[in-house]
Protein backbone atom coordinates (compact mmCIF):
# COMPACT_ATOMS: atom_id res chain seq x y z
CA UNK A 1 0.00 0.00 0.00
CA UNK A 2 1.38 3.38 -0.97
CA UNK A 3 2.23 5.88 1.72
CA UNK A 4 -0.08 8.90 1.72
CA UNK A 5 1.86 12.02 0.81
CA UNK A 6 1.34 14.94 3.17
CA UNK A 7 0.34 18.24 1.61
CA UNK A 8 2.52 21.27 2.31
CA UNK A 9 0.43 23.01 4.99
CA UNK A 10 -1.27 20.04 6.65
CA UNK A 11 -1.27 20.56 10.39
CA UNK A 12 0.87 18.17 12.42
CA UNK A 13 -0.56 19.56 15.68
CA UNK A 14 -3.30 22.07 16.44
CA UNK A 15 -4.21 23.90 19.62
CA UNK A 16 -8.00 23.66 19.55
CA UNK A 17 -8.48 25.22 22.97
CA UNK A 18 -6.51 28.36 22.07
CA UNK A 19 -9.28 29.92 19.98
CA UNK A 20 -11.81 28.96 22.67
CA UNK A 21 -9.83 30.35 25.62
CA UNK A 22 -8.27 33.36 23.88
CA UNK A 23 -9.23 36.09 21.43
CA UNK A 24 -6.47 36.01 18.81
CA UNK A 25 -5.50 39.52 17.64
CA UNK A 26 -2.74 38.76 15.11
CA UNK A 27 -0.75 35.75 13.98
CA UNK A 28 2.86 35.17 12.96
CA UNK A 29 4.58 32.27 11.23
CA UNK A 30 7.83 31.23 12.88
CA UNK A 31 10.37 28.51 12.23
CA UNK A 32 11.41 26.22 15.08
CA UNK A 33 15.03 25.38 15.85
CA UNK A 34 14.98 21.59 16.29
CA UNK A 35 17.58 18.86 16.72
CA UNK A 36 17.83 15.85 14.41
CA UNK A 37 15.64 13.49 16.39
CA UNK A 38 13.09 16.21 17.17
CA UNK A 39 12.29 16.89 13.52
CA UNK A 40 11.78 13.17 12.97
CA UNK A 41 9.26 13.07 15.82
CA UNK A 42 7.51 16.21 14.54
CA UNK A 43 7.17 14.70 11.06
CA UNK A 44 5.53 11.68 12.71
CA UNK A 45 3.04 14.06 14.46
CA UNK A 46 4.41 13.22 17.93
CA UNK A 47 4.01 16.79 19.18
CA UNK A 48 1.59 18.35 21.69
CA UNK A 49 1.17 22.13 21.79
CA UNK A 50 -1.93 22.41 23.99
CA UNK A 51 -0.10 23.78 27.05
CA UNK A 52 2.54 25.71 25.14
CA UNK A 53 3.35 29.40 25.28
CA UNK A 54 5.94 31.79 23.87
CA UNK A 55 8.28 33.99 25.89
CA UNK A 56 10.64 36.69 24.68
CA UNK A 57 13.98 36.49 26.54
CA UNK A 58 17.20 38.35 25.69
CA UNK A 59 15.85 39.49 22.31
CA UNK A 60 14.86 35.97 21.22
CA UNK A 61 11.50 34.20 21.16
CA UNK A 62 11.33 30.84 22.95
CA UNK A 63 8.63 28.17 22.69
CA UNK A 64 8.09 26.64 26.13
CA UNK A 65 6.06 23.73 27.53
CA UNK A 66 5.62 22.02 24.15
CA UNK A 67 6.06 18.26 24.30
CA UNK A 68 7.86 16.51 21.44
CA UNK A 69 8.08 12.78 22.12
CA UNK A 70 11.51 11.14 21.94
CA UNK A 71 12.23 9.46 18.62
CA UNK A 72 11.67 5.71 18.96
CA UNK A 73 14.70 4.67 16.90
CA UNK A 74 16.90 7.28 18.54
CA UNK A 75 19.39 6.20 21.16
CA UNK A 76 21.65 8.42 23.26
CA UNK A 77 21.07 11.32 20.84
CA UNK A 78 17.44 11.71 21.88
CA UNK A 79 16.29 15.04 23.27
CA UNK A 80 14.51 16.28 26.38
CA UNK A 81 10.77 16.29 25.47
CA UNK A 82 9.93 19.57 27.24
CA UNK A 83 13.01 21.67 26.51
CA UNK A 84 12.67 25.29 25.39
CA UNK A 85 13.00 25.72 21.65
CA UNK A 86 14.07 28.91 19.92
CA UNK A 87 11.68 30.40 17.39
CA UNK A 88 13.12 31.83 14.20
CA UNK A 89 11.63 35.28 13.66
CA UNK A 90 12.81 38.61 12.28
CA UNK A 91 14.04 41.16 14.81
CA UNK A 92 11.12 43.52 14.06
CA UNK A 93 8.62 40.71 14.68
CA UNK A 94 10.26 39.87 18.01
CA UNK A 95 10.13 43.54 19.02
CA UNK A 96 6.44 43.70 18.07
CA UNK A 97 5.73 40.56 20.11
CA UNK A 98 7.63 41.91 23.10
CA UNK A 99 5.67 45.20 22.95
CA UNK A 100 2.38 43.27 22.73
CA UNK A 101 3.18 41.10 25.74
CA UNK A 102 4.15 44.17 27.76
CA UNK A 103 0.48 45.19 27.65
CA UNK A 104 -1.67 43.86 30.47
CA UNK A 105 -3.52 40.62 29.71
CA UNK A 106 -1.71 39.71 26.47
CA UNK A 107 0.07 36.44 25.84
CA UNK A 108 1.51 34.54 22.89
CA UNK A 109 0.20 31.03 22.22
CA UNK A 110 1.07 28.45 19.55
CA UNK A 111 -1.91 27.71 17.31
CA UNK A 112 -0.66 25.18 14.78
CA UNK A 113 2.48 23.26 13.81
CA UNK A 114 2.98 22.26 10.18
CA UNK A 115 5.64 21.54 7.57
CA UNK A 116 6.37 24.09 4.87
CA UNK A 117 8.88 23.12 2.17
CA UNK A 118 10.34 20.52 4.53
CA UNK A 119 10.80 22.90 7.48
CA UNK A 120 8.76 22.80 10.68
CA UNK A 121 6.79 25.99 11.20
CA UNK A 122 4.59 27.13 14.07
CA UNK A 123 1.74 29.61 13.77
CA UNK A 124 1.72 31.77 16.89
CA UNK A 125 -0.92 34.26 17.92
CA UNK A 126 -0.96 37.32 20.16
CA UNK A 127 -3.94 36.62 22.37
CA UNK A 128 -6.09 38.10 25.11
CA UNK A 129 -7.84 35.80 27.57
CA UNK A 130 -11.61 35.46 27.22
CA UNK A 131 -14.06 35.70 30.09
CA UNK A 132 -16.61 32.95 30.70
CA UNK A 133 -19.42 35.01 29.12
CA UNK A 134 -17.30 35.44 25.97
CA UNK A 135 -16.81 31.67 25.83
CA UNK A 136 -20.57 31.10 26.12
CA UNK A 137 -21.09 33.56 23.26
CA UNK A 138 -18.60 31.61 21.14
CA UNK A 139 -20.44 28.35 21.81
CA UNK A 140 -23.79 29.95 20.99
CA UNK A 141 -22.50 31.36 17.69
CA UNK A 142 -20.96 28.02 16.71
CA UNK A 143 -24.26 26.21 17.42
CA UNK A 144 -26.22 28.77 15.38
CA UNK A 145 -23.84 28.37 12.44
CA UNK A 146 -24.12 24.59 12.65
CA UNK A 147 -27.95 24.76 12.66
CA UNK A 148 -27.90 27.17 9.71
CA UNK A 149 -25.65 24.85 7.68
CA UNK A 150 -27.84 21.89 8.60
CA UNK A 151 -31.03 23.60 7.40
CA UNK A 152 -29.36 24.84 4.21
CA UNK A 153 -28.12 21.32 3.51
CA UNK A 154 -31.66 19.89 3.89
CA UNK A 155 -33.12 22.59 1.66
CA UNK A 156 -30.86 21.80 -1.32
Amino acid sequence: MAKKKRRTNDALATNNKARYNYAIAETYEAGIELTGTEIKSVRASKITIGDGFVQVRNGQAWLDNVHISPFEQGNRFNHDPLRSRRLLLHKKEIDTLQAAVAQQGKTIVPLRVYLKHGFAKVLIGVATGKHSYDKRETIKKRDQDRDLHRTMKKRY
